[in-house]
């Protein structure tokens, strides 16, 4: 067991897929990750891909708009409110909303609690993104689901980032914001630690809180989504260039990785606050 001292210093979650999300003080853990958790995404009609941010070109819009997990009336079930850019709020439900969302982008789409049959994205070359902010004109078709089949996840329903990663990506001139990283779990080191100690973590296992297990699965490849405006946030470049110098895995393709990706093996609630230990 690894006895330095980690904690959770921030719990993240994005309601509707490649949207901003929110911070929250505490959240149930489970098998699909963080409850309500890329709950929605928006179905392309024309294509039936799954919009995605990661196709920048296209979906770069949706990091315009922010979404929130709020009761649903009495039945105590979920509903998510978006919040447009002008500052309106509609609800998952309301029918207008897709046709906002629609005008917004541009294109035709749809709200959906649930992938359709071979849900997939188009995810640009991240790459291309340093030289064109655009990103390229067509993107390769990847299947969604990878570690959590039936989800909204590209890959894995947690993505863990440390602030010793943030520090030297800040030490190397990039931005040091997690919000444009988009981790469920931001985990806070000690503060003379810095580095990219998640890339040692892949294989391994960490107790969040007293109760949570998560088994880490590999360095987090990072795409185009980081480079874009998220929100009041500017583009910024650097958040893809930084790690493509200076952080590059060859396990995963060598691509430019920040954070982790990790799935949940024991489930339970977890606390800003709460302690994180590697103990496998």
């Amino acid at each position: 067991m690894d006895n330095t001292r980690y904690e959770v210093a921030r719990l993240c979650r994005f309601p509707v897929k490649s949207m901003l999300g929110e911070f929250v003080q505490e959240c149930e853990f489970g098998f699909d990750g963080l409850t309500g958790d890329r709950g929605y995404a928006l179905v392309d009609d024309l294509t039936g891909l799954v919009a995605s941010a990661k196709r920048p070109r296209r979906w770069r819009a949706l990091l315009t708009c922010s979404a929130r997990v709020v009761p649903a009336g009495s039945t105590g079930a979920l509903s998510v409110e978006i919040t447009f850019p002008d500052g309106k709020t509609g609800r998952t439900g309301e029918r207008w909303v897709d046709d906002a969302l629609s005008e917004l982008l541009d294109r035709r789409v749809h709200l959906v609690d649930r992938p359709p049959p071979g849900a997939a994205i188009e995810r640009a070359n991240p790459l291309q993104a340093l030289v064109d902010d655009a990103g390229t004109r067509s993107a390769p078709v990847h299947p969604l689901g990878g570690a959590a089949p039936g989800t909204f996840f590209d890959f894995a329903p947690i993505h863990l980032l440390t602030t010793a990663a943030l520090r030297r990506i800040g030490e190397l001139g990039g931005p040091t914001s997690p919000v444009r990283y988009r981790p469920n779990l931001v985990v806070s080191t000690p503060e003379g630690e810095s580095g990219f100690l998640e890339n040692s973590w892949a294989g391994r296992r960490l107790l969040v809180g007293s109760d949570v297990l998560l088994d880490v699965i590999v360095p987090t490849p990072r795409c185009a989504v980081p480079t874009l405006d998220h929100g009041s946030l500017p583009a910024d470049r650097a958040a893809l260039s930084v790690p493509a110098r200076h952080n590059r895995i060859a396990s995963v393709g060598n691509e430019p990785c920040a954070g982790a990706y990790a799935r949940v093996v024991r489930p339970g609630r977890v606390r800003t606050g709460d302690r994180i230990q590697l103990v496998g």
